[in-house]
């Protein structure tokens, strides 16, 4: 299974490379798209609709400004849809997570904080994970390490 990373412009790659970087990681398949919600309304709706198709399990959305990304991805398709809020010049981000969090019922979109590529690509993978046992064998030593390197940190 693959997922799918969109980010409404090239300016969110800076963000969005940790998601990618972290699905390489742990071996996830990605394919990644620059389009528009707004403008290549059309191009995303191709690209959305033939995912399931194209063994796709998932997507990774991100935009800034009224970041309306996520959302339309998520009305084109019943597969999860994550959504990365990316902190623009104004309003520090609010203005996009506010715009993926307030979904109208019946369209969910799960979101991950103002620039969390990297959390977006961990709940991918965990969802992965459900249904394949090296991806959570992988993903519970990646949770062994992480509490390792809290338990080994001191304050001397």
């Amino acid at each position: 299974m693959k997922i799918g990373v969109v980010m409404g412009s090239t300016s969110d790659w800076g963000v969005m490379k940790a998601a990618t970087e972290t699905l390489s990681q742990f071996g996830v398949e990605f394919e990644t798209k620059v389009l528009s919600a707004h403008r290549t309304p059309a191009e995303l709706e191709k690209w959305v609709s033939g995912l399931r198709e194209r063994g796709f399990a998932a997507v990774i959305a991100a935009a800034g400004g009224a970041a309306h990304l996520a959302g339309v991805v998520a009305a084109f398709t019943t597969l999860p849809v994550i959504g990365v809020p990316i902190k623009a010049r104004t309003l520090d981000g609010l203005d996009s997570l506010l715009s993926m969090v307030q979904m109208p019922s019946g369209i969910p979109v799960a979101v991950v904080a103002i620039d969390g590529a990297k959390n977006a690509a961990l709940l991918a993978v965990e969802m992965l994970a459900i249904t394949d046992p090296q991806l959570k064998q992988r993903m519970d030593d990646f949770r062994r390490a992480q509490a390792e390197k809290v338990l080994a940190s001191t304050l001397d």
